[in-house]
């Protein structure tokens, strides 16, 4: 047994980069499709709708835990190999995807029908009118409660250490491990996730006060 020192909060701090990189890929990639979902949801077409409904509900449905277990363990036995890394990855992004294409729906059915039928009557396209007229505008109702995701985010990331995914709380249960002392590595762990989540937390309600004025 060894103390627990400053070397282990280094590594800590070290394993939390780890942790910030799988929130900005999965991130990423919720964002991809999520996009494509909010954007089906608002269709004329009922069958796109409803396979993006389906999509959302079935995935919002779901443990985040199952997926990647599905992934992990489910993957490989159908002969696809797949490290923790890009599980992980993977998992989060089609999980996040649901509730940003949740959000981001939400964002663009909030802007008045007149709107689009402003675009409508200078000849856009639908895609002209999203782009143009919609998003822009929408983008201010989403910002906040997608800044609120990305937090809920970084947090939910800890999962990823059921998998063997070395983040920030996978190492602190090896840290713990080693040095037999729980209550003071946790704390330590608990501090990291402070900090890195209290200023998205504090943006996105200064976001969300500022936009609500403007609007």
């Amino acid at each position: 047994m060894r103390e627990f020192g400053f070397i282990d909060v280094m590594y800590l701090v070290g394993a939390a980069r780890w942790t910030l990189l799988l929130t900005v890929t999965a991130f990423a990639g919720a964002s991809v499709l999520g996009l494509a979902i909010a954007i089906a949801r608002i269709l004329p077409f009922a069958p796109v709708r409803w396979i993006a409904a389906g999509y959302t509900h079935i995935v919002q449905g779901t443990p985040l835990l199952v997926w990647l277990f599905l992934i992990f363990f489910g993957l490989p036995l159908i002969g696809i190999s797949v490290n923790p890394w890009l599980a992980a990855a993977v998992g989060f992004s089609v999980y996040g995807s649901a509730f940003l294409g949740e959000i981001w729906r939400g964002a663009l059915v909030s802007i008045a029908k007149t709107q689009w039928e402003a675009g409508a009557s200078l000849g856009l396209s639908m895609a002209e009118q999203l782009r143009y007229v919609i998003i822009p505008q929408s983008v201010r109702v989403a910002i906040p409660p997608t800044v609120g995701f990305l937090v809920q985010l970084i947090k939910n990331t800890s999962l990823a250490a059921v998998i063997g995914l070395v983040e920030l709380t996978r190492e602190g249960q090896l840290t713990a491990a080693g040095t037999y002392k729980p209550f003071a590595v946790y704390i330590t762990v608990a501090c990291i996730y402070f900090l890195m989540c209290f200023p998205l937390t504090q943006w996105s309600r200064s976001l969300e006060r500022k936009l609500d004025v403007a609007r």
